[in-house]
């Protein structure tokens, strides 16, 4: 084989390893940001789960306070 043809295929095989490892280190790098942006949805789906049973109560509460006012008002 010629120099140029050895030298072109290191060249080559050199090219696609540092793409190899390019990729992987970015495939990396986005699961990670994934991982933490299911953690934030997590939480943001927590605090609206606990908002709305907070609603519910409060309604629970409302309609008491309601009966408690007409039962002094008798």
């Amino acid at each position: 084989m010629s120099e140029t043809i050895i030298v072109a295929l290191i060249t080559g095989g050199l090219a696609l390893l540092g793409t190899y490892i390019s990729n992987s280190k970015n495939a990396a790098l986005i699961a990670y940001r994934l991982e933490q942006l299911e953690d934030k949805v997590n939480r943001h789906n927590n605090v609206i789960e606990r908002t709305y049973r907070l609603e519910e109560k409060a309604e629970v509460l409302n309609y008491r306070m309601e009966d408690l006012e007409r039962r002094v008002e008798e």
